[in-house]
């Protein structure tokens, strides 16, 4: 078999706002803050139920769908093939801003990852779908992927932070040219209160929360912390005017704890 193609190029800012499981009055007041405040990134997932508070918040912020950069996730039970067409229709109508820029397989499912990701092959070749990607891929099922893939996935979400570092993942996800998003990088507020995040937060004068995101961009991952707080969102996406220096990174580097905060695919035939 031919190998995949490669990755479609995407235009997908390197900060973005999750809304995991936020309630959709809340996700529409994230969203409308975020906006505000400069992001042009959102990430959703049909499981989170909100999809169409943050197309309504897009849509009401005066933005063009264009200029925001949205991903969603197809759930696991609509892996099926007699559920995923339809799945798919409906998340873009939750969405109501035409194509979402990706879309993703949110778990490799057991006998239907390979056939849902030929479904949304097909789905992107024809224009119903933009970008197309996959969620908590660890390495044995990327391997798998690309053996039976047309065309690679441009992104692999998975959860990334100093205390969960996927070295394994990001490296071949780097070797295959395949972006890697980093879900839950404020390890859902676990170790913020950390000695070292806390000892380098003090020294570069910034918040813990920012030194986690730090880390991550420095790394070359795509960040996606989650808030529904105006002042956290904001301070979230503050992180151009400084930088970690290199015994900073690895003082962070060095805490590798295989902290799994959500789910856990590492184990996942």
């Amino acid at each position: 078999m031919n190998p995949p193609a490669a990755p479609m190029t995407l235009s997908m800012p390197p900060i973005g706002l999750g809304v995991f499981r936020a309630a959709p009055d809340e996700a529409y007041a994230a969203v409308r803050a975020a906006l505000d405040a400069g992001y042009r990134h959102i990430d959703t997932a049909q499981v989170y139920r909100n999809e169409a508070a943050v197309g309504q918040a897009v849509r009401d912020s005066g933005l063009k769908p264009a200029e925001v950069f949205v991903t969603t996730k197809l759930w696991n039970d609509n892996q099926h093939p007699a559920r995923l067409q339809d799945a798919v229709a409906r998340s873009i109508e939750a969405l109501g801003l035409g194509a979402p820029s990706l879309f993703l397989l949110h778990w490799p499912v057991p006998g239907l990852r390979l056939g849902a990701w030929a479904a949304l092959e097909e789905l992107q070749a024809a224009g119903v779908l933009r970008g197309i990607g996959v969620s908590n891929f660890m390495v044995p099922h990327l391997e798998e992927l690309l053996r039976h893939a047309r065309v690679a996935p441009v992104v692999n979400q998975i959860e990334v932070h100093p205390f969960l570092q996927q070295r394994a993942v990001r490296a071949f996800c780097a070797a295959q040219g395949i972006i890697v998003q980093a879900y839950s990088p404020l390890t859902k507020g676990l170790r913020l209160g950390h000695p070292v995040v806390q000892h380098i937060a003090l020294a570069v004068n910034r918040s813990a929360a920012q030194v986690l995101l730090r880390w991550g961009l420095q790394h070359g991952l795509v960040v996606l912390p989650k808030s529904t707080r105006p002042e956290r969102i904001r301070e979230n996406l503050a992180l151009d005017d400084f930088a970690l220096d290199s015994a900073h990174m690895a003082a962070l580097d060095a805490l590798e704890e295989n902290l799994v905060t959500g789910w856990n695919p590492q184990q996942v035939a």
